[in-house]
């Protein structure tokens, strides 16, 4: 049996994390022979609803969890961890404006940053999940000065992901038909959601949905998918969210397929003309858990254009928490 890989979740008795950590305890990130460690955060008003999720947890007798660490401690929860999940951040309450969710989160992110740095493994893979994820992922980066850009990144793929189900229901193919899709910016209703790369079953893509389609409807529904899921099931996008986490853990971990590519938020090295010291979405390839942003593709001025307003976006997020970056 090989050695338990340690996993912590940050806000974990969550929706999201409700989904995710069963699917962690059933081997999905790392396969059926892997033995995991949950390390599970939670404030400490919520750890008696975090007990009882620990009890289902029990329950499930899933043979590769051989253990659950419980604590509202971050340093306790990222002690010696590989991989860290931060899922838990704070929502945004009854007239309070996106500059108050952002510092707020701030607070959070910048401790648990620090405990990351302090206490993790050097080679730990971070992936912010809590909205605003992409700049709760640079308050992270900047206060973990132990830990270095490639420890970070931002969940994009639910974006992916989603991008995916559309062209494939389009196409009327299946998933896995799709290659090349890429989800650009932020984790917003100003992410850039591209097919001008894309291909289906090796064909390109826009000459077989039309321009009118792609601009009319297909952008669109992706950028306010969540707001969707949130007016029709009545709550947020909780199993995909978890799936999506998933993915992209799993994609960090064990690199990307030949020919394909996936959407990650990571640090802009000013590729594409995007400011450095942003946490951008950018189509990624990976291997040995390295991870590279996809350099040399043609990008139209549609494109820019959508990119730009995404930037500026991610400018103003970070201008408002500026004061609070290390």
């Amino acid at each position: 049996m090989k050695s338990p890989i340690h996993i912590a979740v940050t806000g974990a008795a969550g929706q999201i994390s409700y989904s995710l950590l069963f699917r962690l305890a059933a081997g999905a990130l790392f396969g059926p022979n892997q033995p995991i460690v949950l390390h599970l955060l939670e404030i400490t008003s919520a750890l008696p609803v975090l007990e009882g999720v620990v009890m289902e947890l029990k329950d499930c007798v899933n043979p590769l969890l051989h253990g659950i660490v419980v604590t509202d401690d971050p340093r306790v929860a990222f002690k010696n961890v590989h991989y860290a999940f931060l899922v838990g951040a704070r929502p945004r309450g009854p007239g309070m404006e996106r500059k108050d969710l952002l510092e707020v989160n701030a607070e959070i992110f910048a401790v648990q940053g620090r405990a990351l740095s302090d206490v993790a493994c050097r080679d730990v893979k971070v992936l912010v999940t809590g909205n605003p994820a992409n700049t709760n992922t640079l308050i992270a980066l900047k206060n973990a000065p132990n830990l270095g850009p490639e420890n970070f990144s931002a969940m994009s793929r639910l974006d992916h992901n989603r991008a995916i189900n559309q062209l494939a229901e389009k196409c009327g193919v299946l998933t896995t038909d799709i290659k090349n899709i890429a989800i650009w910016g932020n984790h917003s209703p100003t992410q850039y959601p591209d097919l001008t790369h894309a291909k289906v079953k090796g064909q390109d893509v826009l000459p077989l949905v039309g321009k009118s389609w792609f601009i009319n409807d297909f952008i669109p529904t992706i950028q306010q998918r969540g707001a969707v899921v949130i007016k029709t099931r009545g709550q947020s996008s909780a199993a995909s969210a978890a799936k999506a986490a998933v993915d992209q853990m799993k994609s960090w971990a064990s690199g990307t397929e030949e020919g394909d590519w996936v959407s990650m938020g990571v640090l802009s090295d000013g590729s594409y003309g995007i400011a450095k010291d942003l946490i951008f979405s950018f189509p990624v390839t990976i291997q040995d858990g390295k991870v590279s942003i996809v350099k040399g593709l043609t990008i139209d001025d549609v494109s820019k254009q959508r990119m730009r307003l995404s930037e500026a976006e991610l400018k103003e997020e970070k201008a408002s928490i500026k004061h609070l970056l290390p």
